[in-house]
């Protein structure tokens, strides 16, 4: 039986590209914000771009700070995408203003020390040697990245024992950033799975596979 996902359609997202991208991946999906179909939907995907502070602001608009959290209340799957990723932290700051996330994770989101700003293109991943969002993919599996901002330091620390700590993962532009987490049932990426071609692919058809 094929799982249903719903896209959470807030105003802030490639959600025509990430609806096919999902359903080549073999699940039922939806864009909608409808609060009952997003709480109950086998996967959430939050996807976002734009500013920090806008998505943030639309997400609260669309009560998806609310979903997003009675969800992982309940253990049910959520995948942030993007900045749909970033707002899951505990803030972000942009042309020096700082605004409040939904602080699932601590950090901040800070500017992208590089070079060439925005970080625009594909890149490779270091992802964990157990990881299952990046199973049956080869270490230089390139993903599609846009973004000027990033998190360059992962603060959660997990002690009991009995918690499966989170898998990070990083990638390079001018200096190591968090590319992607799996922690319980929250996962996210900085980059653009739907734009990723195969390897994208098989990373949806990963976390579909877990739902």
């Amino acid at each position: 039986m094929s799982k249903n996902v719903v896209i959470f359609d807030y105003g802030f997202g490639n959600v025509r590209s990430a609806e096919r991208a999902v359903a080549r991946a073999g699940a039922d999906v939806e864009i909608t914000r409808d609060y009952e179909r997003a709480m109950n939907a086998d996967g959430l995907l939050v996807p976002g771009v734009g500013a920090f502070s806008a998505c943030m602001a639309g997400l609260t608009a669309a009560r998806g700070n609310w979903i997003v959290g009675r969800r992982l209340a309940g253990g049910r799957p959520v995948l942030g995408v993007c900045v749909g990723m970033q707002v899951l932290f505990e803030r972000g700051i942009e042309h020096g203003v700082e605004a409040d996330g939904l602080d699932e994770w601590p950090g901040t989101v800070e500017p992208l020390r590089a070079d060439v700003v925005p970080h625009m293109g594909w890149n490779t991943v270091e992802a964990p040697g157990d990881s299952e969002l990046f199973a049956g993919l080869d270490a230089d599996a390139r993903f599609y990245f846009v973004h000027s901002y990033a998190v360059h330091h992962w603060g959660l620390e997990v002690t009991n024992p009995r918690i499966r700590p989170p898998k990070v993962t990083w990638a390079t532009h001018g200096e190591r950033f968090v590319a992607a987490v799996e922690n319980g049932a929250l996962w996210a990426t900085q980059f653009h799975p739907e734009k990723s071609g195969d390897a994208g692919a098989q990373l949806l058809t990963n976390w579909i596979g877990t739902l």
